[in-house]
């Protein structure tokens, strides 16, 4: 697809500095900008590529002040880095913009099809399944009976949804997902085996959540798994049974989030964080990478180590790690000191 400059700053509420005709074709970051692209300047860091990057046109933001000569077309507005975002935005659903059921494919003959969905190649729609308006199902998904999934909803290639999970409007779940697979659930018999405790709940995704590649959510012993309304889970995060997560909170690559914890909402987590189950974490609360949460956390807070302690007394911790050597060698020079006064006190 095509635009012009002029079309776009349109689109933005911007306006043009340059030739409003020019016309790009595709997007490029600012470094790597060739004829046709579009880029866009934020970061003052990357200020020294505008005046060489081969982009047609660079969307920078109002206050910015060219220090030399620019060739590129410019299209100021508020803020570059959001409306690069929306333009992103666009491109994708341009782009990803498939309709009509291809096969070989299988849809059972009790689900319930909204209009213009796209179902792709080796696709499974089980028994009882409903499928809301625009929805796109990419090839070799599993879809599990009696699973509802909202409107505008994207599965993408090789997921795979168990049986009765309810996914919510304009959600977005990535390849190799796994959406309601059994909990964790065993109970330790007399004679060292385990017996398998049936995971017999569901899963919940609220609209617009969006979860990452190869990531895993648990359904319920009993009850549901709740993930709520805008969250955003990255790639290769474990969600266990019973676990419910507010609001707007996102989580970081590598997280795992034990059975029956209830995370608040607008949280922030880094990468490789782990939570131990039954604990609750308040609103608002950010974990640092690599965290371990062994105990519940009150809103309002952010923490860091493992175990995940409070910021302020992480940061007295590290200190002290940092010294760690410088410390030894005073402990050891006591020690040394110590024992000539002891030595000295005997004679």
């Amino acid at each position: 697809m095509e635009f012009k400059a002029q079309n776009i700053a349109d689109f933005l509420g911007g306006r043009v500095e340059g030739d409003a005709n020019i016309i790009v074709s595709d997007v490029a970051k600012i470094e790597e900008g060739k004829p046709g692209t579009l880029a866009f300047l934020s970061n003052p860091k990357y200020n020294k590529y505008l005046y060489e990057t081969e982009s047609s046109i660079v969307i920078v933001n109002d206050d910015f002040v060219a220090e030399s000569e620019v060739k590129a077309t410019l299209i100021r507005v508020p803020d570059a880095y959001k409306a690069f975002a929306m333009l992103l935005e666009l491109y994708q659903q341009a782009k990803g913009n498939k309709s009509g059921i291809e096969n070989p494919s299988f849809i059972d003959s009790t689900a319930t099809l909204g209009n213009n969905i796209y179902v792709g190649a080796f696709a499974y729609i089980g028994k009882n399944v409903r499928i809301g308006n625009h929805v796109k199902i990419y090839p070799h998904v599993y879809v599990g009976d009696n699973t509802i999934i909202g409107d505008d909803s994207i599965l993408f290639s090789g997921v795979k949804i168990y049986e009765d999970t309810k996914i919510g409007e304009a959600c977005i779940i990535h390849a190799g997902a796994v959406i309601g697979s059994d909990g964790f659930g065993f109970a330790p018999k007399e004679d060292g085996t385990y017996q398998k405790i049936p995971q017999v709940g569901n899963v919940i995704l609220e609209d617009l959540v969006e979860i990452g590649a190869n990531t895993t959510i648990d359904c319920a012993t009993m009850g549901s798994t709740i993930i709520r309304k805008g969250t955003k889970l990255d790639n290769l995060v474990q969600i266990a049974h019973n676990v419910e997560i507010g609001e707007n909170t996102v989580m970081a690559a590598l997280t795992g989030i034990a059975g029956s914890s209830k995370i608040g909402s607008n949280c922030r987590f880094g990468g490789q964080v782990g939570v131990a189950g039954h604990i609750t974490i308040g609103d608002r609360v950010n974990v640092g990478a690599m965290s371990g949460v062994s105990r519940s956390i009150k809103s309002d807070n952010t923490v860091l180590l493992a175990p995940a302690m409070d910021i302020a007394q992480a940061a007295r911790v590290t200190a002290v790690y940092r010294n760690l050597p410088q410390l030894r060698d005073q402990v050891l020079d006591l020690v040394k000191q110590v024992t000539q006064i002891k030595i000295k006190l005997e004679e």
